[in-house]
Parts: C-alpha cells; structure tokens; sequence
C-alpha cells in the first residue's frame, strides 16, 4: 500500500452529477455509509446518536468560515476579486487579526491582477468605505483600511461572499451563507468548511448529551489548499498548506481522560489530533519546542522513541503548566499518506472526497485499499460527493 508513492493510485471516475452543487433542505437527511473494520451498511444521518458507543468523545472543528471573497470595482468598471489566504501584519494570527480596526495586511490570492496596477487605491463599496492597495505586488500582499469602530471579520462579513470550493462552479446564494457553515462554528479564520460537520444539528448534538457521549470542540483553520490538486506524480513532493490551531488545555485534559475512545468529526479533527501527538514527540525532545508541524516531521526516522498518545499528551500538558498557559496555539502542515500509523483515533466521520486529493490519501491512511470498495459502493448507491455531499462513518 503506498509502496510508489504514485497519485495515480488514488484516481477514480466521479461524474460531474454526482457533486452536489448544493445541501441538502435539512441537513440530517443525508446519506450515511457506515464502514466498521470492513463491513459496509448503510443509514441516514440522524441515526448518528444511536451508532456512537456512549463511552465516546467526539472531537469538533469549530472553526467559523468567513466571507473571504471579495470584490472590488474599479473607477473603469474593471472587477478585481481579492480572495484572502491568511494575514501577515501586523499579526499572522488569524484570531487576533479577526479583531483589528482599522487596518490589516494579507496574503491574498487576486483575480484580473493585471488591471490593478501598482499604487492604485481601490474601493470595496461606499458604505462600507474598505480600502485596498497594494502592500508588496510581488508577493501579492494587500492592505485593507477602513475607519475604526468596527472589526476586520465585521467588516468582511458585510462586504465579502461566501468562498464556496471550485469545484461547486457556481456563484454564493444567500442561503450558502448560513448552510456552508457548521452550526457550532464559532471561531472566525476558516476560508474552507469543515465540512463532516455540515451534517450536525442541534437536535444531533442534544441527543448525544443525552445518551452521555461527550463532545470536544477545538480550532483549526481550514486553508484554501486543502482544495489544491495534488500534481505531482510522487505524492510525496505535494506542498501541503499550512494551517493554524488552537486548542485550550481543559480539551487536551478530556483527550487524555477518553484517549482510546475518540471519534474525530472530519478530516480537520484528525489532523488536530494527530499535529497534537507530534507535538508532544516534539516537547520529549525539547520541552522549548515551537508547536509547527512540518509535512515530513511523521516521517522522519528516530525523531524519538515512539512514545504513547497519552505520554504525548502528558508532555503537553506539562509544557502548558509549566509555561502557565491555558490555551496552545500553533500551525501545522502535517502529510497524511498511506503508510501513516493514526495514532490517535480509531473512528472518522468525513465526506466523500476528490480523486487524487490529499483527503483521499488521509482515508487511504485510515481504512487502507478499503477506500476502493467505500467509494465504489458509495457510487453504486447513489450518494452525493464532495462539500455538500453525503457522510461516511469509519470505524477500525
């Protein structure tokens, strides 16, 4: 599994019609296929309370997706679209830069570049009064101004669109708005869903208190590459996006108490779960660790004895008595491929995803060559793929 590393190994046929362009009326109504260690069933998602054994923890995403598009008009008529990736000034922090008034720089992706030239002011709407200009052209940095009294993510909220995936080609509609997020999102900085999620809702989550499965929600924020095709014919060399967590340390605390007994919500959730584990790997070697998981850091040989989920945790939370903290924050770009040991969950709620796409090789890592048979049956069967598509549960 995975000897050569070719993503021609993970290509499939999805047909056009088989992506849902569009959710569900309600969202428990989606298909559910159930894999557990090699059986397949299949049910509707508001089953989900009664399939989930209540000694479990369910692990969230909750971060918040935000109206990352946006478009702006020239005094010619000419459209410029800026679509933000993440700030840099004068915070890379996603969460502290959300709050900012005034003024704030980002790395931006720009549509129809070559009319915006180098000095030109230009602005979003009158009412709103934003501002954009060139920071660095080059390295495509924007500033955005904009009077005081309101904060970045107020003022993108009103001027921006929802960024739903290219591959949906179509534009936002108001209901996108509200349906292309999580009902439990909270935490603004995400220009990608967290999509497992989309499926929940209040009724779900209230009938899991009731049956004492627990839920834990933790922040990371999803990037726009998590939409970025892998084109290199050795996986290996695919340049994964760089995401930013944070995590408060009564939720490290309610992973070590159910450390073999977690479900992660999505394909976001595990890689929180398992950047956490490298980054106790990390602090065992040196407890001044940076927390930045680099793509390689799994596969690096010896990195360290090959220390427990639970020491691993230990040494997190050490590192944040020790440092008096009671939130960790950190970025990772950790590479799940097949081949990859999960360490720190045995169950997985996702979505079906693109061929020869990262995500695709993380369910590859989690299920083996059982991915062929799910997505086959899932085809055979008439789910819906993709964002706003139909969920799977894994369970090894």
């Amino acid at each position: 599994m995975g000897a050569n590393f070719n993503i021609e190994d993970y290509n499939y046929q999805l047909p056009e019609d088989r992506i849902a362009k569009y959710p569900l009326k309600k969202r428990a109504k989606s298909k559910l296929l159930v894999w557990k260690n090699g059986d397949i069933s299949h049910r509707i998602f508001e089953h989900t309370p009664s399939l989930i054994p209540s000694n479990s923890l369910l692990v969230f995403n909750d971060t918040r997706v935000i109206a990352a598009r946006l478009l702006f008009q020239k005094s010619t008529g000419a459209h410029i679209e800026i679509f933000l990736l993440h700030p840099e000034f004068p915070t890379r922090d996603i969460s502290e830069s959300m709050t900012l008034q005034k003024s704030s720089v980002w790395l931006c992706m720009i549509g129809n570049k070559k009319k915006w030239k180098d000095g030109e002011l230009i602005n979003k709407m009158e009412n709103l009064n934003l501002r954009a200009f060139y920071y660095n052209r080059e390295q495509n940095l924007i500033q955005f101004d904009w009077p005081g009294g309101e904060t970045f993510a107020e003022i993108i909220n009103k001027a921006g669109e929802t960024p739903l995936p290219p591959y949906l080609k179509r534009k936002p509609v108001r209901d996108d708005s509200s349906r292309y997020q999580t009902v439990y999102s909270k935490n603004n900085g995400a220009v990608a869903a967290p999509t497992a999620g989309l499926h929940f809702t209040e009724t779900i989550l209230n009938q899991f208190k009731a049956r004492n499965i627990e839920q834990e929600y933790m922040t990371l924020h999803v990037s726009a590459g998590t939409f970025k095709p892998v084109e290199a014919i050795d996986y290996r060399n695919h340049e994964m996006h760089c995401e930013q967590l944070a995590i408060k340390k009564k939720s490290i605390l309610k992973l070590l108490h159910h450390k073999d007994n977690l479900i992660a919500i999505g394909t976001t959730s595990l890689r929180i779960l398992e950047s956490l584990y490298w980054y106790g790997v990390l602090l065992e070697k040196d407890p001044k660790s940076k927390f930045f998981i680099h793509k390689n850091l799994p596969y690096e040989t010896e990195l360290s004895r090959n220390i427990s989920f639970e020491d691993s945790l230990r040494q997190i939370i050490n590192y944040l008595e020790v440092n008096k903290l009671s939130e960790l924050h950190g970025e990772t770009e950790i590479f799940i491929y097949p081949g990859y040991k999960i360490r720190t969950t045995h169950g997985l709620f996702t979505n079906f995803h693109l061929p020869k796409s990262t995500l695709l090789l993380l369910i590859s890592s989690f299920v083996g060559e059982a991915w062929k048979e799910i997505y086959e049956e899932a085809l055979a069967k008439d789910y819906r793929f993709l964002s706003y598509g139909d969920s799977s549960l894994l369970l090894r």
